[in-house]
């Protein structure tokens, strides 16, 4: 027992501890196992996970084998698959558990259980005008046969300004990596169901100072760059783009409101998706067109070349963050990657649809600016 008690007061003694607020700009749909919202850790460790990744790929000018990566991140995190993994006995190791330690100081469900619908946009495919809300977030949002207005799928969401305290405890030669992570989730990460389309945005800000460990600690870091073209040499989300213009982020003016924002953020996705036209054919068409290589499947809009059970993430994503003054201001950011192999990628014409979206945020109707790392 005491021997076991010294490890743990060792263990303590070589642990950095980490406390941030996370609090919500936008409604977030974080699904427990009931699929109600609910705050939890799972969703912020995969997160630290993925953005530690991408600075993992950057530190490591961008590797074509994820071999050394996987095995970093199975040591650090946790891992069931590692073969290569031994005890200081030299035994082999079949499992081990995460050295990352995570907390939420509340696991409460979500509030909000009133969904007020957003405002209207127009969509060239739809003869009537859709709910923004529902477009960005079709799924956790829902229309119910009848119904003019969309309603909760789970009847509960965690609502705008709801914050909890988040702590990280983490092996103190870890800490740096960690804490890049961490500052790259604040930039960019969010969380839950239709995350990429700006739903779950949040801030992580310091605590201030107290008596406890880990307050007052700010976030800083640098954004891993890379030429988009060359982020296509890799099928995994690695680094953010940039082109001649400078980096492949795009910001909104600020609204007084999220809602506005959001209805904002629907018009530009819908223009920049509907300017690749559909032929006048009965789907499923035969071939992959310009618009499946955005993001797949597309409702109404098969291809019979892909599998029913093909999903393409769409790797331009959406983020909301608060200004110093309390506005609302959408970030839109592009995170190149080429399609699995299974989807038989043609570069030549996906390199051209992302240029036309780049070229199609940059024109002045879209009122958007580019912004800095």
């Amino acid at each position: 027992m005491k021997s076991r008690q010294n490890r743990q007061n060792l263990w303590e003694r070589t642990m950095k501890l980490l406390k941030y607020t996370v609090e919500f700009n936008t409604p977030a749909f974080l699904g427990n196992a009931e699929q109600k919202a609910q705050w939890r850790t799972p969703p912020f460790k995969a997160l630290l996970r993925q953005w530690w990744r991408v600075a993992y790929a950057e530190d490591h000018r961008y590797p074509q084998s994820t071999v050394a990566m996987r095995r970093e991140e199975g040591m650090l995190f946790g891992h069931a698959w590692l073969e290569s993994d031994c005890d200081e006995q030299g035994r082999a190791v079949a499992a081990r558990k995460s050295a990352v330690r995570i907390r939420l100081d509340k696991w409460g469900v979500g509030t909000l259980r009133a969904w007020q619908p957003l405002p209207t946009v127009s969509h060239p495919d739809v003869k009537f005008p859709v709910g923004s809300d529902l477009y960005l977030g079709y799924g956790p949002l829902t229309l119910p046969h009848g119904s003019k207005q969309p309603q909760l799928k789970n009847n509960a969401a965690i609502q705008v300004g709801e914050t909890a305290t988040l702590a990280i405890a983490v092996p103190d030669e870890q800490a740096p990596h960690i804490e890049r992570a961490l500052w790259l989730m604040d930039r960019y990460a969010t969380a839950g169901g239709r995350s990429r389309n700006g739903w779950g945005s949040f801030a992580l800000l310091p605590l201030p100072p107290g008596e406890g460990r880990g307050e007052g600690t700010p976030l800083a870091g640098t954004t891993p760059l890379r030429p988009w073209r060359d982020c296509l040499s890799l099928d995994w989300p690695h680094a953010i783009g940039q082109d001649d213009h400078g980096t492949l982020i795009w910001q909104t003016r600020p609204f007084d409101d999220w809602k506005a924002l959001m209805r904002e953020l629907a018009v530009v996705k819908i223009g920049m998706r509907t300017q690749f036209k559909f032929p006048n054919e009965q789907p499923p068409h035969p071939q992959p067109l310009e618009r499946h290589w955005l993001s797949y499947p597309i409702t109404r809009h098969s291809t019979k070349a892909w599998k029913g059970t093909f999903r393409l993430p769409n790797s331009l994503r959406f983020k909301v963050r608060k200004t110093l003054e309390g506005k609302f201001v959408g970030v839109i950011f592009h995170v190149p990657c080429l399609p699995p192999l299974d989807f038989k990628p043609d570069r030549r014409v996906i390199e051209s649809v992302w240029q036309r979206v780049h070229t199609f945020l940059d024109a002045p109707a879209q009122q958007l600016t580019r912004a800095p790392a």
